[in-house]
């Protein structure tokens, strides 16, 4: 069975490397998709993304990373992709998450979506915080892999001169 993870991952925090690792042992394939929205300012390019997800993944022998764009079903149903898997920190995220899953299924009656709670010790995390943290250079070494960590600060530093 395959399964897609889809999100921007602006940047990847431990919160979806959480999801990541247990969707790998729940399916026989994961397809951790980027998305690729040229409207949304992002920190990392798409491309940017891409490279660190493929390389905090890299040990992952059933992962593999892609970018998106357009409608998620639409890749969907071009990638063969069984699940949807999403993951929910919140009520308030299941509002959303449940009207976009009830879209996919209506757009396409052969998906399923898969909610995985996030674990207790990630589940105030998200991308925003951690650029938000950073922009203030907060400590967000316990938020993110090392590697994103050190891409951020160096994103930082950009930004200042």
């Amino acid at each position: 069975m395959i399964a897609v993870y889809p999100g921007s991952f602006d940047p990847v925090t431990n919160g979806h490397l959480d999801i990541i690792d247990r969707c790998s042992k729940k399916f026989d394939k994961v397809i951790v998709a980027v998305l690729n929205n040229s409207s949304k300012n992002s920190m990392f390019s798409v491309e940017e993304r891409s490279e660190l997800l493929e390389e905090v993944l890299k040990d992952y022998k059933n992962v593999e990373v892609d970018t998106f764009s357009g409608l998620l079903i639409d890749y969907v149903r071009e990638n063969n992709i069984d699940v949807i898997v999403r993951g929910l920190r919140a009520v308030s995220d299941y509002e959303y998450e449940m009207q976009m899953a009830l879209t996919n299924k209506s757009l396409y009656n052969d998906i399923e979506t898969v909610f995985l709670i996030s674990s207790t010790q990630y589940s105030f995390l998200s991308s925003s915080i951690v650029k938000e943290v950073a922009m203030f250079n907060g400590d967000i070494s316990s938020l993110v892999p090392k590697i994103v960590k050190d891409a951020i600060k160096e994103k930082t530093k950009e930004g200042q001169k």
